[in-house]
């Protein structure tokens, strides 16, 4: 048996549900990605792109393309979030990346963005049915993982908001896809999003050091 076919094995089965090993593993992976973002620490990038990898077996055993792109997004973000945060970034006084609020104008790209996409990709996954069995949600999340991921390689607060949001959507369309033990990791999401939120609004408060990107970050 290839790793492949093993990461597509069921590892236990609970209240009906049954849990794959790329599910359950590459989820527990991304709790300790999201841990390390709210530390504030550069090792959540290689986390979320481990995370990425193993999960894109748990998607494609499941039949969801948008969940498929979304990983393979999220591997091709983390490179580029891990490359943001280790070389481009300014440190707050104790050495770890300064966050803070997005401007008026960035969260207008964001949510300029983020909306356009939806509608982008809902469209595409409702144009070919096979791409999706659940083409808005899916695509909703799609698009708002790959928003919640550029917030964050800027260090910006409105991070946790976007993953907030991707959480509202994201348990259902897990426990409804069959993937049970994603719908629970959202559910421990929501938790850590809510403190993670909190110590990041502190700290762009209290930061001695402007929390701003950097002119050749934004390039």
């Amino acid at each position: 048996m290839s790793a492949l076919d093993w990461l597509s094995e069921e590892a236990f089965a609970a209240f009906g549900q049954h849990v794959i090993w790329s599910d359950m593993i590459g989820n527990c992976i991304g709790l300790a990605a999201l841990a390390l973002g709210w530390r504030r620490s550069v090792w959540t990038w290689p986390a979320q792109l481990l995370s990425g990898v193993v999960l894109i077996t748990a998607y494609a055993s499941a039949h969801l393309s948008g969940g498929v792109g979304k990983q393979l997004l999220v591997v091709t973000v983390a490179l580029w979030g891990w490359r943001q945060w280790a070389g481009g970034r300014r440190q707050a006084q104790d050495g770890s990346i300064a966050v803070r609020f997005a401007t008026w104008r960035e969260r207008a790209l964001l949510l300029g963005g983020t909306t356009v996409g939806t509608l982008a990709v809902g469209s595409l996954f409702t144009a070919v049915p096979e791409l999706s069995w659940n083409p808005w949600p899916d695509a909703y999340i799609f698009i708002g993982t790959l928003a919640a991921m550029v917030a964050q390689a800027r260090g910006l607060v409105e991070f946790w908001f976007a993953w907030l949001l991707v959480d509202v959507v994201g348990v259902p369309l897990a426990f409804d896809s069959g993937l049970a033990f994603s719908g629970l990791v959202y559910v421990v999401y929501l938790v850590l999003v809510l403190w993670g939120m909190r110590d990041w609004w502190l700290r762009s408060r209290t930061s001695a050091t402007p929390a701003t990107v950097t002119e050749g970050v934004a390039a």
